[in-house]
């Protein structure tokens, strides 16, 4: 297979509307792919379904909010750059032969390789869950068949993830083994270059919704200038004659991303005191909000063509169901399941 013709599988949980994080850790290296591979990009409606939930964020116990921030997070998905005509978009339920192929490689998973899984124990801790549930602890054969189902190739993650992707290709191969067929391509990590996006709280926390520390896409230019006036400075540079230190700061760290031609001056005068935080708080926000506006622009446009929203989707599932009913139909051959006449 040309390296043009491989298969880029990968997905996000419906927390909403993207945040910077989001952005840089995922959205923009997915842009890149999808010019060069053949991609799957999916929301993981399912998986958000195997923990509880806390706050507003959805889970088996509040699905309140789930179909709203499918939708949000579609439209930010194509104004910060997806293009459905180079990629294939849509919502991982709406393709129900993942959860068949799902329950079939259940049946052959071995039941230490998920308890032994790291991120089984760091949800059951971050979540603070007493009562584990079969979906929980069966994620990653969920995750193994969301790739395998379009027979993947390439999960690109950051080196956090690896393992899960490494569980995936474990099930591939054991699934390959035991029935004397390659069905499955055996998926491979593509390492992808993931910047640290901290959180507004604090330079050494990740920017993420649960901790409240986040700026996103949906939010106004005078929310994003409230959140950056919020953020967390120097605690020894009190006035603007007062020598900072620039490395230590969540507001130089943004500098470092969205004022990029102008950081040197920054942290120069930072540090030698001619610099006080405000302005240079209200100089970020400025930068950020400008390079933002295309985007959300476009997501103010796309708000308003919810047909077309749901039309892409509707498009995208269809094309990944194809794929995925000839995979699980040779799944079944090799596993001599009979066919309903």
């Amino acid at each position: 297979m040309s390296e043009s013709k491989k298969i880029i599988t990968s997905g996000m949980r419906p927390t909403g509307s993207l945040h910077l994080g989001n952005i840089f850790g995922a959205l923009h290296n997915w842009i890149k792919l999808q010019e060069k591979y053949t991609c799957f990009y999916f929301i993981v409606d399912w998986h958000s379904l195997t923990t509880p939930g806390f706050g507003d964020a959805v889970g088996y116990e509040n699905t309140k909010g789930l179909q709203n921030n499918i939708k949000q997070m579609v439209i930010d998905w194509i104004a910060g750059g997806l293009d459905p005509k180079k990629c294939t978009i849509f919502v991982q339920s709406h393709v129900p032969e993942v959860a068949e192929l799902y329950l079939l490689l259940s049946m052959i998973t071995p039941l230490g390789w998920l308890e032994r899984n790291p991120t089984y124990r760091e949800m059951l801790k971050d979540y603070k869950i007493e009562y584990p549930t079969y979906g929980l602890l069966g994620y990653p054969t969920l995750q193994a068949a969301d790739i395998l189902a379009y027979k993947g190739n390439y999960v690109p993650v950051g080196k956090d993830q690896e393992s899960h992707v490494n569980l995936s290709r474990d099930i591939a191969g054991r699934f390959n083994n035991l029935y004397q067929k390659n069905v499955f391509p055996l998926p491979e990590v593509l390492m992808t270059e993931v910047p640290k996006i901290p959180g507004t709280d604090d330079v050494n926390k990740k920017m993420s919704k649960s901790a409240g520390n986040y700026i996103a896409l949906i939010h106004s230019e005078q929310e994003t200038l409230d959140r950056i006036k919020s953020m967390f400075t120097d605690p020894v540079k009190i006035r603007k004659t007062d020598q900072g230190h620039p490395d230590g700061c969540v507001v130089f760290a943004f500098h470092k991303i969205y004022n990029q031609e102008a950081v040197t001056v920054v942290r120069q005068e930072c540090e030698e005191g001619s610099r006080g935080c405000v302005d240079c708080k209200m100089q970020l926000a400025q930068k950020m909000n400008q390079a933002l506006k295309p985007i959300r622009d476009k997501r103010k446009e796309l708000e308003q063509q919810t047909d077309l929203i749901y039309d892409i989707l509707s498009s995208g599932a269809n094309q990944a169901q194809k794929v995925a009913q000839a995979t699980l139909s040779e799944v079944k051959d090799v596993m001599n399941l009979t066919r309903k006449k």
